[in-house]
């Protein structure tokens, strides 16, 4: 995978009650440890939040918080075709099942549970099969409070 299969990778983060989205720099081929050293280099109250869409197949969440990072995969078979999805697999030390075609997803559900979206309400977008990942990450950065932030980051790197 290189940056050209990237949908988009951004990083949103909290100080003094503002949220700011900035798109994510990445090169090459990103690898977990590249975008996890990406996103300590943001501030936050709360940490900051990354939010990477690939090939509108799927997306990763992740949010570094101190020298912490928690991951959530919307799509566990992504793993067995995107190196970056098998290494947040690896991460959680979740096996792949190579015949698995069950698309759910993997990691901390409760990721942005106390900024305002619930694990269940995460896991019902996630569930929901008509959306791409792109808007699936919108609803989320709506339910947080980002959505215009959200939505002006994802132009400029259009």
């Amino acid at each position: 995978m290189t940056t050209t299969e990237l949908d988009f990778a951004l990083a949103a983060y909290r100080e003094d009650g503002v949220w700011t989205v900035t798109p994510l720099p990445l090169r090459g081929e990103p690898d977990l440890s590249s975008v996890v050293s990406a996103l300590r280099r943001y501030p936050g109250d709360a940490g900051v939040i990354g939010m990477i869409s690939v090939d509108e197949d799927f997306f990763i969440v992740l949010r570094v918080v101190g020298g912490r990072a928690r991951l959530l995969l919307s799509d566990v078979t992504a793993a067995t075709e995107w190196p970056l999805a098998k290494q947040v697999i690896d991460e959680l030390d979740i096996p792949l099942a190579e015949d698995d075609d069950e698309q759910v997803p993997a990691g901390d559900l409760a990721i942005v549970a106390d900024l305002g979206m619930s694990a269940m309400d995460l896991g019902a977008l996630i569930d929901d099969v008509d959306l791409y990942p792109e808007e699936m990450l919108e609803e989320i950065a709506d339910a947080l409070g980002f959505g215009t932030e959200f939505h002006e980051a994802i132009e400029a790197v259009g």
